[in-house]
């Protein structure tokens, strides 16, 4: 095996733009959010063509399989042809409810302290 063909997994997850730095891929290895057949793989894990991921991000569970490998981080619709997006068809619906029902700005009513319009209401009724 050529030393070309041989890729650390937190290389790939990096170059591939699943993670903004190396560091934070190797990170999530090692915390146990990216897995390889239901275990924790390591950030030093070897990457191989056809292997399945599940990774844990802060927006997304992912699941991807590699297509090819990736040495350096390169533009984004170069990165995304070198795995698949496998991601279960509930989570992606998850991932729209909750883009949709995203925090607008409002305060929910009843829920919290008072706003200050709410508080000058509430010391006009009182007194």
């Amino acid at each position: 095996m050529n030393s070309i063909e041989k890729l650390r997994l937190d290389k790939y997850l990096w170059s591939i733009r699943l993670f903004k730095t190396r560091s934070a891929a190797a990170t999530a290895c090692d915390s146990g959010k990216v897995k390889y057949d239901g275990t924790a793989a390591k950030a030093a894990k070897q990457v191989h063509i056809g292997d399945e991921y599940e990774i844990k991000t802060e927006a997304k569970r992912w699941r991807i399989k590699v297509t090819g490998l990736l040495h350096n981080r390169v533009a984004f619709p170069e990165a995304i042809k070198h795995y698949i997006d496998i991601t279960p068809e509930e989570e992606l619906q998850r991932i729209q409810y909750q883009a949709a029902t995203f925090h607008t700005g409002k305060r929910r009513s009843k829920i919290g302290r008072p706003t200050k319009k709410e508080r000058r209401d509430l010391d006009d009724f009182i007194s």
